[in-house]
């Protein structure tokens, strides 16, 4: 009786790592998620009453993590069209 107590703890002290390093990924997944949801223009919950997300985004904030050298101008002609679809 005492082995089988003795194999069995042990074997949980094996799962406590793995356990442990699974927490933490899913804990990182979900707080990436969260982050996405609040802080990225182009994820959206809900659809209701907004235009397209690309259309809301400043064109002078990099979305990139890095951006090297990034020089933004507007194409009138571009400009032109989309005031006359909306």
């Amino acid at each position: 009786m005492g082995h089988k107590i003795s194999s069995f703890l042990y074997f949980i002290f094996q799962l406590i790592p793995l356990a442990g390093i699974l927490s933490f990924a899913a804990a990182g997944a979900f707080s990436f998620c969260v982050y996405s949801l609040f802080s990225k223009s182009d994820v959206i919950i809900h659809k209701i009453g907004s235009s397209e997300p690309w259309e809301a985004i400043d064109p002078a904030k990099p979305q990139k993590l890095v951006t090297i050298n990034q020089q933004w101008q507007s194409i009138k002609e571009l400009e032109e069209v989309k005031k006359l679809t909306k």
